[in-house]
């Protein structure tokens, strides 16, 4: 049977600006090319799935319920571009939390490769800080960092050498694209 190939995307500080704890709509604001990125991305045959720390809802900040309105909203605008973002996967834990599912662990990875029959050797762990690269390195995915939302301050961090550099999101399609020679 074959496996599918999957873009894991971080959600804050890649799909939409950072904004700490962001959890209301209205203060939703996408990264430039963002939504043009996913469709790419989509129409290089790779399935979308959002892997992302939401401490906030620990915290008491705001509810998983916030959440989920939040990630549908950003689920129908990705659809309403042409690209299905096929779920989002989040750990709802503060960092001081013992969890098995907090970035740079790869547990939701994992989980999201079973749920979809993904092969993580072609597939990408895409976000601004070195525990989304990390966690798609420990998954056995290829992980990219950017330099949108913490990615600037985060990218002194990258000392591992293979954790490629990109940007925005959008850049990083756009080497996708041309690194499996696609023209659409």
């Amino acid at each position: 049977m074959n496996r599918n190939k999957a873009i894991f995307l971080d959600r804050d500080g890649t799909i939409n600006i950072e904004k700490d704890y962001l959890h209301k709509i209205e203060d939703l604001e996408l990264e430039s090319g963002a939504l043009e990125a996913l469709k790419i991305l989509k129409d290089l045959g790779y399935l979308l799935i959002v892997i992302t720390n939401q401490s906030g809802i620990g915290r008491g900040y705001y509810t998983v319920e916030d959440m989920n309105k939040l990630n549908e909203h950003i689920a129908k605008l990705s659809e309403e571009n042409g690209a299905k973002i096929e779920k989002f996967y989040y750990c709802p834990h503060t960092p001081s939390e013992p969890c098995d599912c907090r970035k740079p662990s790869p547990w939701m990875i994992l989980e999201g490769a079973k749920e979809f029959n993904v092969d993580l050797k072609s597939s990408y762990m895409v976000g601004d800080k070195v525990s989304d690269a990390k966690a798609g390195d420990n998954a056995g995915a290829i992980g990219i960092m950017l330099r949108t939302g913490h990615g600037k301050e985060e990218e002194s961090k990258n000392t591992n050498e293979k954790y490629m550099t990109f940007d925005s999101l959008i850049k990083f399609a756009e080497y996708l694209k041309k690194k499996e020679g696609f023209e659409f």
